[in-house]
């Protein structure tokens, strides 16, 4: 118990003075208050318990030679972090800067939480650290994503109790259900039970332990409980805790040796509850118990800095000196500021740390995926325009070799909904993990697979960034309307990566793809509610060389494009398809080709003349708008066979913006020499029209354009009524090409009346017969 007491007060009085201090780190001399730091920002609250946890776990990965990885849950548990990869020396070798002498213990105060530093959460540059911890509930997903496929692996996953109040972290309670004995790793969710959030008490802490213990065995976990009544009482603590944590370990053992030895367990037979540790201390535990006479430790008053007042009240600076100095540094560093050798025997060795471990880094374990020839998967298109297939069902095929080629480092995570998005050829080479009971009744499910469905956007997407960010692949699909579920974490995950591409010592991970179907512009059954492409906007607010996005147009580009995605690295890219048969453009040497561009000319079907430029230019971008805007040039060419149209299509959305604005980005030259200077351009885009207002504005003839996409207009209704709700159609598009084209509106007024008096034929077709008309459902691309 000694040498855990030592390790503990040595990453508390590290941790208390990253928060404070920005001198005299050894207090060889009485403390003034020009030692400490003028802006004091972090939380003691959590960082505690967070170091207490973490030196048992080092006593247990030495004690057993476990690879094990750290899940830190509490969202400001930054020092405790930074403070255990300090003293295990993982810092100062990835941060040659730092050795093991004063002047390093300085700097390491110093740089927390301020100016040119880093920040005070378990962030990119914390070694061992993959969970962001500002925004919190995603810690426990992501500890099971880690674990699948790593079966020598154990997470330790610190939940926090105010994290454990999230939605997705109660969700994630749940993945259990999920995780397979035999071939995964395991995760030992610590539940830390400090009371108090900012200024509140936390539910979990308030519940009887009987009601908690009820709650998570009824959720599939066998709970150890911790509670630690007497803060003076350390060594009771240690002890307590030791036992715990060894019961678990041993407990996990045991489920991984039986169902490893039995093979795969029988449909009916349960799951045995996993192990998981409930651990009560005080918030702020070894702090101040009392400033200014009010309780501190034990109550919300320690989240943060429980003497706020240093530069003010002589009281508090004297506090602060006897606080630090209750952690005796000078048995614990050296004279001349190194850390003793008691404590440096104390750490696990090499890759064994937690924060050395390759597991936190997972581009050091990455294998590049064993693609299959995408050529081979794609359609034979003899004529644009005129064989109607599957997209995305064409990709489900091409994804079922991904899987068959790649057994143990590619998963598929979706939201209930593979099948639903006509990916399910992938059934033909893998199923559906499953660990409950599973009955007669059900398909595709099994103890192993390597698709991922449970109803929960945030366990899908937790669980992928996991994995990810472990050295795998992986892709999540979704409904388009509903992906805005984890717009948010969407957001940690684009701040992580652009962060992690700036760390010289952090290895590229594969890419988090995206891929959205079911959209807004083929919602037949479903409706309003699932009508918004709005993820897209969402997502070009990140940084430029973090985010990609792709709108391919038929089966051939989409296997095209996805090939490229599961190539890429350090990125987030967003695929958006229809799963309804529609028709092919281009043939697969075209695919490829215009994939590769990621814009084009399409000559099949404009009237352009070489030599000379368009009268017009009918842009595009996304399936439906694509199919509207050939439908409306083909419209034009046959009614006004003089008039010069140029048809634009955009694979990569990113193409529209100035290059000095996104790596994909066209040079002004080439975008002038596609939609020109000074002429009409006509754009039909698949989301809302002022992203590509937002993405062109810079451009020399952005004044000339304008641009059809959807405007919240949606219902219950036809493919081609929603175009028309949102005058994304054919006949909208003419007429804006009729109303831009100067002399066209006066010489071709009958022309424009025809028009419009077909929208109101269509529209009254499609109300008495609850379908398109034949001519509009069958419509083909004419030759010439």
């Amino acid at each position: 118990m000694d040498d855990l007491e030592r390790w503990w007060r040595a990453a508390n009085y590290l941790s208390v003075g990253q928060i404070y201090l920005r001198d005299n780190p050894l207090l060889r001399r009485p403390l003034e208050s020009a030692d400490v730091k003028k802006r004091l920002l972090g939380h003691w609250g959590t960082t505690t318990g967070l170091n207490f946890i973490y030196a048992h776990l080092n006593r247990a990965i030495i004690a057993r030679d476990q690879a094990m990885l750290f899940v830190t849950g509490p969202g400001h548990g930054g020092p405790a972090n930074v403070a255990n990869a300090y003293l295990e020396g993982t810092y100062s070798e990835i941060y040659t800067r730092f050795g093991d002498d004063e002047d390093s213990l300085r700097e390491l105060f110093r740089q927390f939480s301020y100016p040119g530093g880093i920040p005070s959460h378990a962030a990119p540059e914390t070694p061992g650290s993959i969970s962001e911890g500002g925004e919190l509930g995603y810690s426990l997903a992501h500890a099971f994503g880690a674990a699948f496929d790593n079966p020598d692996l154990v997470v330790a996953c610190v939940v926090g109790d105010g994290e454990a109040e999230t939605g997705p972290l109660a969700g994630s309670w749940q993945s259990t259900a999920f995780l397979d004995a035999v071939r995964d790793g395991a995760v030992l969710p610590i539940l830390h039970l400090n009371g108090y959030k900012i200024a509140n008490p936390t539910v979990l802490a308030r519940r009887p332990e009987s009601q908690l213990r009820s709650y998570l065995e009824g959720l599939g976990w066998a709970p150890r409980f911790v509670t630690v009544d007497d803060p003076q009482d350390h060594n009771g603590a240690h002890r307590d805790f030791a036992a715990a944590l060894d019961g678990s370990l041993d407990e996990i053992r045991a489920i991984q040796e039986r169902a490893r030895a039995a093979g795969e367990r029988p449909a009916h037979e349960p799951a045995a509850p996993w192990p998981l540790i409930v651990f009560r201390s005080p918030k702020g535990w070894t702090g101040p118990a009392v400033v200014d006479g009010k309780p501190v430790e034990g109550t919300w008053r320690a989240h943060q800095v429980p003497l706020s007042g240093i530069h003010e009240n002589p009281e508090h600076l004297a506090q602060l000196e006897q606080w630090l100095r209750s952690y005796r540094p000078e048995e614990l560093f050296t004279h001349d500021g190194a850390r003793s050798p008691e404590l440096g025997s104390l750490a696990p060795r090499g890759d064994r740390r937690m924060s050395a471990t390759p597991f936190a880094n997972g581009g050091r374990l990455l294998n590049d995926l064993r693609l299959p020839d995408p050529e081979a998967h794609m359609i034979p298109v003899e004529a644009p325009g005129v064989v109607r297939a599957g997209a995305m069902h064409n990709l489900g095929e091409w994804m079922r070799e991904v899987i068959r080629a790649n057994p143990t480092n590619f998963r598929l995570f979706g939201p209930d909904e593979t099948a639903s998005n006509r990916l399910q050829a992938v059934f033909e080479a893998t199923d559906k993990v499953w660990q409950e009971r599973i009955e007669g009744v059900d398909e595709h499910l099994a103890r192993t697979g390597r698709v991922m469905e449970v109803l929960s956007e945030h366990l899908c997407q937790g669980w992928l960034e996991g994995y990810l960010l472990t050295g795998r692949h992986g892709v999540l699909n979704s409904y388009e309307a509903f992906v805005h579920i984890v717009d948010s974490m969407f957001n940690q995950h684009a701040k992580w990566l652009k962060v992690h591409r700036e760390l010289p010592w952090r290895l590229p991970v594969a890419s988090l793809t995206y891929l959205l179907s079911s959209h807004v512009w083929q919602q037949d059954h479903n409706g309003f509610s699932h009508q918004d492409p709005g993820f897209i906007d969402h997502v070009v607010n990140k940084k430029a060389d973090v985010i990609r996005v792709y709108l391919p147009v038929d089966a051939n580009t989409l296997v095209s494009t996805m090939d490229h995605c599961l190539r890429s690295r350090d990125y987030v890219n967003v695929v958006v398809a229809g799963k309804a048969a529609s028709l092919q453009w281009l043939g697969p040497e075209e695919a490829q080709l215009h994939c590769a561009r990621g814009i084009g000319i399409w000559d099949f079907a404009g009237s352009e003349v070489e030599g000379e430029e368009p009268d017009v230019v009918l842009g595009c971008a996304g399936d439906v708008p694509t199919a509207e805007a050939v439908a409306a040039a083909q419209m034009l060419r046959r009614d006004l066979p003089g008039l010069k149209i140029r048809v634009v299509n955009a694979v990569d959305l990113m193409r529209l913006q100035d290059e000095r604005e996104h790596p994909h980005g066209l040079p002004d030259r080439e975008f002038d020499a596609l939609f020109t200077t000074d002429k009409p351009v006509v754009f039909a885009y698949h989301g809302y029209p002022w992203l590509i207002h937002r993405l062109t504005y810079r451009r020399a003839n952005h004044g000339n354009l304008h641009v059809r996409g959807y405007i919240e207009e949606g219902t219950t209704t036809t493919p081609f009524d929603m175009a028309m709700l949102n005058r994304i159609d054919r006949f909208h598009l003419a007429i804006d090409v009729i109303d831009r084209v100067p002399g066209l509106a006066a010489k071709h007024a009958a022309l424009r009346q025809r028009y419009e008096d077909e929208l109101v034929r269509v529209r009254a077709y499609t109300r008495e017969f609850g379908e398109d008309p034949e001519g509009i459902r069958d419509w083909v691309l004419e030759e010439g």
